[in-house]
């Protein structure tokens, strides 16, 4: 089998067999049963035979009697985004969509991910991990301050605790907020200002940026009802920013994918403080394995940069089988190839 890429399209040899992972038992689930029904379509839409697993824990086995010859993974959140899913593929020898189980690891962990990415000058927020019990007792930072799962996306369970909110200080236990789902948050300095991503996107030519969304929220902050909600967030591509803090956001994002070793997409995303210029522009995390729905950021900015969504989701099969091929050269796992 093989394939060949020209600009934003790739030609297969032959039609494949695809097997799309959606669904799965995270807090996203729904979201991932709307990225995996898209990337199916897509790609029944280009003659390709599509195997659609709302995952189990029978997945393995499933998997082991479709034979495919490359796995979409459309899951989000734990365990199809934090290394589980892809140490399973690994053992099965099966070519698999965005990046590998160490990259996956790290990425899904906020603080690892600091660890990773702040040696490397790419700007994060501060902060420290801290437990239920220590925020019924005080403050762990100056209010305003931001509390978030140290291993959840698409922004589940993030908290803004303000001077004003109605939470009790300190936080009460009867007070409703994430302290009451996790036992441990991560806590960080509240960054005013402008939300802000870039995707990348791998090619034949190394990874891209395909530029810079402001999000611009009604009510609230972009959390997970304002992401998946139609009409809660505008979404405003390309950015209207200063040159040199898109051409920041772009090489943040790009350095943020290769120090990680991501594959496929990665989606980094961004407070700007304007007042304060460059120095006023921090990463917050950056998703390996960004949402395929109609409302997603990636598909949005393939799409201002001419990939339709079908095209992107080739790319992405195309990037998978590239990935494998060098992986089964060098006899290592699915982060062998990474260039970081």
């Amino acid at each position: 089998m093989g394939n060949s890429e020209s600009g934003t399209s790739v030609t297969f040899a032959k039609p494949l067999h695809v097997a799309v992972l959606m669904g799965g038992w995270a807090n996203e689930r729904p979201v991932s049963l709307t990225s995996g029904a898209g990337v199916a379509d897509a790609l029944e839409s280009r003659g390709h035979r599509v195997t659609r697993i709302d995952m189990g824990r029978d997945v393995a086995l499933r998997l082991a009697e479709a034979k495919p010859d490359v796995v979409f993974n459309a899951l989000h959140g734990v365990p199809g985004e934090d290394g589980t899913v892809q140490g399973m593929l690994d053992l099965m020898g099966l070519p698999y969509t965005h990046s590998g189980l160490a990259t996956s690891v790290i990425a899904i962990d906020k603080q690892l991910t600091k660890h990773a990415l702040v040696p490397h000058g790419i700007p994060m927020p501060g902060g420290r991990i801290v437990t239920r019990e220590e925020l019924y007792e005080r403050d762990p930072l100056p209010r305003p301050y931001v509390l978030k799962p140290v291993n959840e996306g698409s922004s589940v369970g993030v908290a803004i605790v303000t001077a004003d909110s109605n939470v009790g200080n300190p936080i009460s236990p009867a007070a409703k907020g994430p302290w009451q789902e996790f036992a441990e948050l991560l806590a960080e300095p509240f960054i005013k200002g402008r939300e802000l991503t870039a995707a990348v996107l791998d090619g034949p030519d190394g990874p891209r940026a395909l530029g810079v969304t402001e999000l611009v929220v009604a009510n609230g902050f972009y959390d997970y009802e304002n992401k998946y909600t139609a009409g809660r967030t505008e979404h405003i591509f390309p950015a209207k920013l200063p040159p040199a803090i898109t051409a920041l956001c772009e090489a943040y994002a790009v350095k943020a994918h290769q120090v990680l070793g991501c594959h496929g997409t990665s989606r980094t995303d961004f407070r700007w403080d304007e007042e304060a210029g460059e120095d006023g522009l921090f990463v917050l995390e950056t998703n390996t394995q960004p949402g395929m729905t109609p409302l997603s950021l990636v598909p949005e900015q393939a799409a201002g940069c001419g990939i339709p969504y079908a095209d992107l989701v080739e790319l992405l099969v195309a990037e998978a089988l590239r990935v494998h091929a060098a992986k089964q050269a060098k006899g290592g796992g699915h982060d062998a190839a990474d260039p970081a």
